[in-house]
């Protein structure tokens, strides 16, 4: 196999990544959504990602789409302009390749060009052992830990906060503020 496609998503590929999301929704615990988002759901996230002028990618092998990920202002207020959450998804069948890392660090390079000076992920369920490991391996380190914050299946989850700098020199800092 050769390595995948990584390139931003277009409309085309938005059933595919509600196809994969909704899988870990119905599924898995790495998101916290009980009931999966349809297609128009989705398709607000893309749009949201681009209006923001942030990453929306997916992984593609042999024409399929086979993981995606993205990035969206953290929070709505104007201080957290510099700081995004991401999300990211590997199709079952495709993980345990290198195929999220892959993607992972393409999205931090391109969150880079966007002048975001961090990165924030919320790992749904702290016993995501292939998420906290890839994010480790891509620079991020545990900001901490929200004990018993999500139910899903019939128990309590944990979610592991990470984060990963992408601090510009002091000099662009000054002309940040």
């Amino acid at each position: 196999m050769t390595g995948p496609i990584i390139r931003s998503a277009v409309e085309g590929n938005l059933e595919a990544t509600r196809r994969i999301h909704e899988y870990d929704v119905l599924k898995g615990t790495a998101s916290f959504e009980i009931d999966p988002p349809d297609l128009e759901a989705i398709r607000e996230r893309w749009q949201m990602a681009g209006e923001a002028g942030l990453p929306y990618l997916v992984a593609m092998i042999e024409n399929q789409v086979v993981a995606f990920a993205y990035a969206l202002p953290f929070r709505p207020r104007p201080a957290y302009r510099y700081t995004v959450e991401h999300s990211i998804y590997v199709e079952l069948s495709w993980r345990g390749q290198g195929i999220g890392k892959q993607l992972l660090d393409r999205l931090v390079e391109a969150l880079a060009g966007c002048g975001i000076r961090e990165i924030i992920g919320i790992i749904g369920d702290s016993a995501n052992e292939a998420s906290l490991l890839a994010h480790e391996n891509a620079g991020f380190h545990q900001a901490g830990t929200l004990q018993n914050v999500g139910r899903k299946f019939i128990q309590w989850l944990n979610t592991v906060i990470v984060q990963r700098s992408l601090s510009p020199s002091l000099n662009q800092a000054a002309e940040i503020q």
